[in-house]
């Protein structure tokens, strides 16, 4: 099932990041789409910038600028990336997808009826972790 999981996972990042959709395409709320939703949009060529303003303790300041330094970013270039990528993270947690009867029932007959694991597979689970060596 853990394959499912990170196949789902995976579709859903595609989907945000590859597949943005008009705000005109969102399916109406009770309808059910068999198409996938994205949640985020990639910016056009015509969006405005704004600003956040924050106010922050000194050390936590501090520790914010050493981290962007050592990547090589200005503190904006840091927060920002860091705040999309939580943002992302928390989004894909809450991600909900409709499917239609028939897709759900294959979803659920997938979860239910994991492919047996194969020789890679098996080879991998017993390996000892690198941690425990």
């Amino acid at each position: 099932m853990a394959w499912l999981k990170v196949s789902v996972l995976t579709l859903c990042i595609q989907i945000i990041m590859f597949q943005p959709m008009s705000k005109s395409s969102s399916p109406s709320p009770g309808t059910r789409d068999s198409s996938a939703v994205a949640v985020a949009e990639r910016p056009g060529a015509t969006d405005t910038k704004g600003s956040i303003n924050l106010r922050i303790e000194a050390n936590t300041r501090q520790l914010i600028d050493d981290a962007a330094a050592i990547l090589g970013k200005t503190r904006t270039d840091f927060m920002v990336e860091s705040a999309r990528l939580q943002a992302i993270d928390v989004l894909l947690d809450q991600r909900l997808f409709v499917l239609n009867s028939g897709r759900y029932d294959a979803f659920i007959r997938a979860l239910d009826n994991p492919p047996a694991p194969g020789p890679k597979l098996r080879s991998l689970l017993r390996r000892k972790p690198a941690w425990q060596k």
